[in-house]
């Protein structure tokens, strides 16, 4: 039995015309501002019998491998009674330097469409056209040629045969890969509670291809419960690629390790960790250029090799194993790992990757979505990471320092940011005496400015080989609001803020709810978990989920007198918060000095954990500190937590911030951590973006406070919370210190084990006894 292999028509004559002109002939082109633009004009000019997006497809057998080649032809027309395949690109050049030769690589995408059509409709002959439109003067050159069908046959079967050696090494992987999923068992001894019901439940929900929202508590293990039955349901076919997405390093960190551990039980699965740019790269500054970077250039001459390399002899393929083989190659280490995770059984990356336009990874085909699913780890941080992928911003200064910058140099670009710098002017004027201004409709006399700008900036950043950073900054956020605009519906509002000389205009998204559920549209199944999807109706609601949607809940497999709860009710509100430092200091020290070992204690905002830790260093108590900083480098971060060793002979105390990164995805066990300090309900800063939210909450019938402030807030205090109890031995000791925990309303979104908690007596001055 032959085994088949899907492929686009791009990926294959990527892959085989491998060279530096691929880089301008697609990467550069697919993000041409107007590329899409300049395609719909030209398709508006066909005529009647003409036709667009035509989808195409044919199977080329070759060796022990079936090739099902699929792709959308950009135009077929009937020129003279000859079928001709258009095939349309955009640049931000000079058109009139196109020679017919430059790109080889258009060519062969235009040769596969005419095979694929003439195979299908029994032709022996086609027309083959390259169409090159120039945007923004919509300069057009065109080349044409004719190809018998042999011909056409011939080059589509040298084609795959650059590719085969490549495509028999995934064949013989994925044999192997299934063969060691089918024998591989649960990777721990057994499953601890609620762990086998997380772990059917994804299963079920993969296999009938719906969405599942799953809450499932701290220290249960949730990323195995994931991964195995998503492993499993790759073995069983249902499945061809997992997603795991994550918010933060250290989530990151243990997908990793639940990769390795299967591993080490046999699973033979290629795994990629797709780490940002700005971290992997080699050079001090990232400048993707072959004149700035050794590892850009020449970069598609070694990508190939490299790629077989890396597949042959890697499993587990970390930040750590990019990097040397990055080295090793000589190519960009960031562009090597996007390139390695097309190939990937597993992705391990952030969640933009998949649900920000901006930068998601666009080489899948309909097809590769379908067998795709995506485990979304933490996926309550979505929320909040959403609306900011969808909302788009762009600052006054930035074109008045390019107006200055271009002077004398660049008169389009001097002429393009000056007009942009002047709407911004107007709208500052506009305001008045007021600090900002909301709308409901588009910016619509900007978005013009913006258009010529960005194009003025495109073509200079293509011509220019000494980049300017403002110019390239400005560009991307220009690329961005554009974007943007083109989302823009009831669910936004525009907002205009003026502070000193700086005028901010904001495309703000409200709910994002929409927008995920478009972005995860045509995935086999996805699957949303947390120790901290509660209220579940508020998740599904702002996560895009519906009556169909499944859901389940696991309930903590830990017992009540593993932890011991008591609320101090002191009034932590903004208005009191001067009067409550000294209390709260106090409760502190007492609560480290009758527990010994180790505390953290995490506050709603670094200001009030600063003012409070100067209270407690003027209490003169015993303790060994340990507190965040605004800014911490990953040394700095592994610093602190590696302070927290158990058996320390004094207290040592851990000050930090809610919804920060010692919040969330940190385990402590067992005597590394032995009480919780919770200081505030977490909620967010009143201000002009949450109280928007709010007000379209309102209008939606929803409980805007609710929505804005006191679900979101409460998260970040069920996960402060959550660092404690991680394991079934782990024993602790958690202070919630606010007077709102008595109220029934916060108390129902309390977990069940935190209901059953001790009321301290109040407090002015003086040692709070606890």
């Amino acid at each position: 039995m032959s085994d088949t292999v899907s492929l686009s028509v791009r990926a294959l004559v990527e892959y085989a015309y491998r060279s530096g002109s691929i880089d301008s002939g697609f990467r550069t082109s697919t993000a041409l501002t107007e590329g899409t633009k300049a395609h719909q004009k030209i398709q508006r000019q066909y005529g009647e019998l003409d036709q667009k997006e035509v989808y195409l497809s044919a199977e080329v057998t070759m060796g022990p491998l079936v090739f099902v080649i699929e792709g959308r032809c950009d135009g077929l027309l009937v020129q003279e009674g000859l079928l001709t395949i258009d095939e349309i690109k955009s640049t931000s050049g000079d058109a009139g330097r196109i020679a017919e030769d430059t790109y080889p690589v258009h060519w062969a995408q235009a040769k596969c469409y005419a095979y694929m059509y003439a195979k299908s409709h029994g032709l022996n002959r086609m027309g083959i056209q390259l169409t090159y439109v120039e945007v923004g003067s919509d300069v057009q050159k065109r080349f044409q040629a004719e190809a018998s069908f042999e011909e056409l046959e011939q080059f589509v079967l040298d084609t795959v045969r650059l590719y085969l050696p490549y495509a028999q090494m995934r064949a013989e992987h994925e044999r192997a890969r299934d063969a060691s999923i089918q024998a591989l068992a649960f990777p721990f001894e057994s499953y601890r509670d609620g762990q086998r019901k997380v772990a059917g439940a994804v299963y079920k929900s993969i296999a009938e291809g719906q969405r599942l929202f799953a809450q499932a508590p701290t220290g249960i293990g949730k990323t195995i419960s994931t991964l195995f039955p998503a492993v499993k349901a790759m073995g069983e076919g249902l499945v061809r690629r997992i997603y795991y997405l994550t918010a933060k390093t250290t989530t990151r960190t243990a997908a990793e390790e639940a990769c390795a551990r299967m591993q080490a039980h046999g699973l033979q699965l290629h795994a990629v960790t797709i780490t940002a740019k700005e971290k992997v790269c080699f050079q001090e500054e990232a400048r993707c250029t072959k004149e700035h970077c050794e590892f850009a250039d020449g970069y598609y001459d070694r990508i190939n090799e490299a790629m077989l390399d890396l597949q042959r002899e890697e499993t587990l393929i970390t930040r750590e194993v990019i990097e040397r083989y990055a080295r090793k190659h000589r190519v960009c280490p960031f562009e090597f790992s996007l390139d390695a995770a097309y190939a990937a059984d597993a992705v391990i990356c952030d969640y933009n990757y998949i649900f920000d336009p901006r930068v998601s990874l666009k080489r899948q085909i309909d097809d590769q979505k379908r067998q795709t699913v995506l485990l979304v780890d933490e996926a309550h941080n979505l929320v909040d990471r959403a609306r900011e992928m969808y909302s788009s911003v762009l600052n006054k200064s930035d074109f008045l320092n390019l107006q200055r910058e271009f002077k004398g140099v660049h008169a389009g670009i001097h002429e393009a940011a000056k007009a942009v710098n002047a709407y911004f002017i107007a709208a500052r004027k506009e305001l008045g005496e007021q600090k900002h201004q909301v709308g409901f409709t588009l910016p619509e006399a900007l978005l013009p400015l913006l258009e010529t700008f960005a194009l003025t900036a495109e073509r200079e950043l293509s011509a220019s080989r000494a980049v300017s950073p403002l110019l390239l900054e400005a560009y991307f956020a220009v690329h961005g609001f554009l974007r943007t605009a083109k989302l823009y519906d009831e669910r936004y509002v525009t907002c205009v803020e003026s502070f000193r000389s700086e005028v901010r205009l904001r495309l703000s998204c409200l709910d994002p709810s929409h927008l995920l559920r478009q972005m995860g549209k045509g995935f086999r199944s996805q699957v949303l978990f947390s120790a901290t999807l509660s209220p579940l109706s508020y998740y599904m609601d702002m996560l895009g989920g519906d009556e169909e949607s499944y859901t389940v809940s696991v309930p903590s497999p830990f017992s009540r007198e593993q932890l011991e709860v008591a609320v101090l009710p002191v009034s932590t509100r903004y208005a009191d918060r001067e009067r409550s430092r000294l209390p709260i200091a106090e409760a502190i020290g007492r609560f480290a000095a009758q527990g010994k070992g180790n505390s953290l204690v995490f506050f709603p905002s670094y200001e009030y954990m600063n003012s409070v830790v100067e209270r407690f260093e003027e209490l003169g108590i015993e303790a060994e500190l340990r507190i965040q900083q605004q800014t911490m480098s990953e040394e700095e971060r592994d610093a602190f937590l590696a302070s927290f060793d158990a058996g320390k002979e004094r207290a040592l105390i851990g000050f930090a911030v809610m919804g920060g990164i010692f919040s969330e995805g940190i385990d402590l066990v067992g005597d590394r951590l032995n009480g919780v300090v919770v200081v505030g309900l977490g909620l967010p800063q009143v201000g002009l973006e949450r109280n928007l939210i709010k007000e379209y909450m309102d209008r939606m019938g929803k409980n805007g406070f609710d929505y804005a402030y006191v679900f979101p807030g409460l998260n970040k205090v069920l996960q402060a919370g959550g660092r404690l109890i991680r394991s079934e031995t782990d024993r602790g000791r958690l202070l919630l210190i606010d007077d709102r925990y008595l109220q029934p309303r916060i108390q129902r979104l309390l977990p069940e084990a935190w209901r059953d908690y001790e009321v301290l007596p109040r407090a002015g001055t003086g040692v709070i006894p606890l």
